[in-house]
Parts: C-alpha cells; sequence; structure tokens
C-alpha cells in the first residue's frame, strides 16, 4: 500500500511517499523509491525526565502581596446581615467624591441600591434583600472582601 504524504496533510516539499508493508509482504522495495534510513535516537534522549533539584528561595518583603480581605466586623443586631455575593472590593458610594448610597439610619426599600462591589473590573451594584433601616454598616470602604462576609444589616 502506498499512501502519499501529501495527501494526509504533511508537507514534504520533495513528494516523498510513505510504503507500508505487513512483515509477510517484505520485498525490496521497487527501483524508483529511495530508501531514508534513521539514525538510532541519542542514549540520553530516552532517560525519563529529571525536574533539577528544588532550591529554596528566601521570601523577601518587597516581593507584591495580595490584599486580603479585612477581618470582618461582628454585629450588635439581632437581624441577619446582607452578606456579600462574590468576592471583591467594597464600596459604598457610586464613584470618588460621591454622597455614599445609604447611610446608618437611612430607610431602604427591598430591591434598591445599597452598596458596589467590584470584581474583575466590574461594578456590581448590591440591592437591599428587604425593605427596612440601615441599622449597621459592617464593611469598610474600599476594602477586599470575600464571599458571605456581612455587608450591612437592615433591620426590618
Amino acid at each position: 500500500m502506498r499512501i502519499s504524504v501529501m495527501q494526509k496533510g504533511i508537507f514534504c516539499p520533495t513528494g516523498c511517499e510513505l510504503i507500508i508493508r505487513k512483515k509477510e509482504a517484505l520485498t525490496q522495495p521497487p527501483a524508483t523509491a529511495s530508501v531514508i534510513t534513521m539514525q538510532p535516537p541519542l542514549p540520553h534522549s530516552m532517560l525519563p525526565y529529571q525536574p533539577p533539584p528544588a532550591q529554596v528561595v528566601a521570601r523577601t518583603s518587597t516581593a507584591p502581596s495580595l490584599p486580603t480581605p479585612a477581618p470582618a466586623k461582628t454585629s450588635e443586631s439581632s437581624h441577619p446581615p446582607l452578606k456579600c455575593p462574590m468576592a471583591g472590593t467594597f464600596y459604598r458610594s457610586p464613584g470618588p467624591g460621591e454622597p455614599p448610597f445609604v447611610m446608618v439610619g437611612d430607610k431602604v426599600q427591598k430591591g434598591q441600591v445599597v452598596c458596589i462591589i467590584e470584581a474583575m473590573k466590574l461594578m456590581n451594584e448590591i440591592e437591599a434583600d428587604q425593605s427596612g433601616t440601615i441599622t449597621e454598616i459592617l464593611a469598610e470602604d474600599g476594602k477586599p472582601v470575600s464571599i458571605d462576609r456581612p455587608l450591612l444589616v437592615i433591620a426590618p
């Protein structure tokens, strides 16, 4: 059986052919075909990969560190807090220099935007899960927050 290498998607600039024969049918190749012999691989290429020895690198204080979420303030209220739905940065206002969405003592309606969580350069508006009065703001403005961290308390 003869298979043209060009037909199988492999580029061969000299128009090579690949000849496949069963062991029982081995005969001399036709005079027009050129026989290519390959050299055996070098001995070191048959060795399994061994990673370089581990090196202990001392950690320096100049290495940048990722921001860690601030520890959650404990709520003094008996009401369940509004929890953060995603990890990101907590913002109380829609932009720098603008007034905050809510202050302690403000009355809010269910669905009203109470803060923003920035995650992956997207500003996600967080809405009140119930109507009521803001009694506590537990997250610090501009600081990282994690999933399920209490943000604020809304008393019905």
